[in-house]
């Protein structure tokens, strides 16, 4: 499923969140969990990222990108990294909760800056479980990083590339988003919102 940005703008509206709207590169980075898997471990890249944003022509532009926003089945099946259980980051808008850093010290990404609101699950099943009981909030290192470091390369089983984080499958679609959020970043200063919503709250 590919979406357009007027689907993701009014999704994004109808929750009564911010729409950055400015021309220059004002960001809108948008994650879209996909309901149809009724919460089931997937271990697939089958959520999306989007960034919707103006030029500095005033001419809006939309990269829709295949993303996992749960963590991969490694850390829901096999190991733990935190006693409470696997990080999964709930739906929501986080303002200014991300900025441009190295993720785990080795490449250029967006890394949490901000405290994020995460589900926590342990029972190491094969559903996530996104009981409100279980929500904790903090900074847990839920970067949107990609997952292959091959150029050109595509991932397609999530396995450890994310224990809770927003994975971009591609290796050249995150350079792309890269590419835009560091035009941003010298406009808007270091500091990025991260919206991530359903795929049922787009109609």
């Amino acid at each position: 499923m590919r979406y357009t940005r007027e689907q993701i703008e009014s999704a994004v509206k109808a929750k009564d969140y911010k729409w950055f709207t400015s021309s220059n590169y004002d960001v809108n980075i948008v994650g879209v969990r996909n309901a149809d898997t009724n919460g089931e471990v997937t271990n697939k890249f089958d959520d999306h990222v989007t960034i919707s944003y103006k030029d500095e022509n005033g001419e809006w532009n939309f990269h829709c990108f295949e993303a996992t926003t749960d963590p991969g089945s490694h850390w829901t099946e096999k190991q733990l990294l935190n006693k409470n259980g696997v990080a999964i980051l709930k739906e929501g808008q986080y303002r200014g909760s991300h900025k441009i850093g190295l993720h785990q010290g080795k490449y250029e990404a967006l890394r949490q800056k901000k405290p994020l609101k995460v589900y926590r699950d342990g029972n190491q099943d094969d559903t996530y479980d996104f009981i409100e009981e279980n929500v904790h909030e903090g900074i847990y290192g839920i970067n949107i990083h990609r997952a292959t470091s091959r150029s050109g390369g595509k991932s397609v089983q999530v396995d450890k590339w994310s224990a809770g984080c927003q994975v971009i499958a591609g290796n050249d679609d995150f350079r792309l988003f890269m590419e835009v959020v560091n035009k941003a970043a010298v406009v808007w200063g270091n500091s990025f919102t991260y919206t991530l919503i359903n795929s049922d709250d787009i109609k």
